[in-house]
């Protein structure tokens, strides 16, 4: 088995808070040339199976100036994250079998984006307002009725669901509905990978001749969905069902001998995936959660400063998941040092 590598000499760790285009052709080469230098196998030959789960590590969240940049209490939180995300799949090239990038992917008129909701003045919620369950019920905000011929949708079926959708946040303990800025859109630079880590995930499919698995999330306009594994609320106000759980997915990362977790932002998105992948876990053996891995140096939450600070809030949940059985572990340590792993 092959174990750490050095760091290729095209990365760059200045640039990771940057965009920039990729030099495919380039890097294809180097990377094959990399594998025969270092007796790199294909992935298909891997006996134990590792997969790495890179949640939304995208220009929204990850690039200061763009549109939900995940700083941290640090400020710099994201880009510090993909610096040692980028070296720790270059170091363990030769022992990551898969990475599985998921893609926030989102259009404008969805139920967190405040083009959806209007109040009796016909105004927008700013950025980052909370809408509970008693905001609708009393009418504070409301369906916007302008979207409801581009959606499908009757307006009065749309104003039934938000009702029933709020309560169910709150019924399930989840957080209350928050409008976010328009973020992750279908197309835009913002949707698109943080280069040098797309960088890396391309080097490694050409190194490994391994093809990354992307999992597209978010573009149903009724529901958030925080979880690469499902979403917030699964039914309509009338029990009928309108998303549905990523059982496959589920499937597929507990084949593998042991999934590693990274991404953005702890507090949302990495949380809710590792939640349900654990509640995937627990209705089949709770000892799986062991094969479970948690780059806590590779994921920062929520912090706008003056507005919200959801760092207690994630770091409740990593604990949660460590009693579970899951691993909290750090990039920078070597592999072979990690609990249980077995390498």
């Amino acid at each position: 088995m092959v174990g750490e590598l050095p760091i290729p000499p095209h990365f760059d760790a200045a640039k990771v808070g940057q965009v920039w285009p990729v030099p495919y052709q380039e890097r294809a080469a180097e990377a094959e040339q990399w594998a025969r230098q270092h007796g790199l196998p294909p992935a298909a030959g891997d006996r134990f199976r590792i997969c790495l789960v890179a949640v939304d590590v995208q220009n929204a969240f990850c690039i200061p100036g763009f549109e939900l940049f995940v700083g941290g209490r640090s400020g710099t939180g994201a880009v510090d994250d993909n610096r040692r995300l980028c070296e720790f799949i270059y170091r363990n090239l030769g022992l990551i079998t898969q990475i599985c990038p998921t893609m926030d992917t989102h259009q404008a008129m969805q139920i967190f984006h405040a083009a959806f909701w209007i109040n009796d003045a016909g105004q927008h919620p700013p950025p980052y307002t909370l809408i509970s369950q008693e905001d609708v019920a009393e009418g504070r905000w409301r369906f916007n009725p302008a979207l409801a011929h581009s959606l499908g949708l009757e307006a009065a079926y749309v104003q039934r669901h938000l009702l029933h959708y709020t309560r169910a946040l709150k019924a399930g303990g989840k957080y209350d509905l928050t409008i976010w800025p328009y973020h992750a859109m279908l197309g835009s630079i913002g949707h698109a990978l943080v280069s040098a880590v797309e960088e890396a995930i391309f080097f490694h499919s050409i190194a490994r001749a391994t093809q990354p698995d992307f999992q597209v999330k978010g573009n149903n306009p009724l529901t958030e969905h925080y979880s690469v594994l499902g979403p917030e609320v699964l039914q309509g106000p009338d029990g009928q069902p309108i998303a549905q759980k990523n059982v496959g997915f589920v499937e597929k990362l507990l084949q593998f001998d042991a999934v590693l977790i990274a991404g953005q932002a702890k507090s949302h998105c990495v949380a809710w995936t590792i939640d349900d992948l654990l509640q995937g876990i627990t209705a089949r053996d709770a000892a799986l959660a062991e094969k479970v891995y948690l780059l806590e140096d590779c994921t920062s939450p929520v912090v706008v400063p003056g507005v919200m600070d959801y760092t207690e809030e994630a770091e409740a949940a990593f604990r949660r998941f460590a009693e579970a059985g899951m691993h909290v572990v750090r990039s920078t340590e070597p592999l072979a040092s990690w609990p249980g792993l077995g390498l």
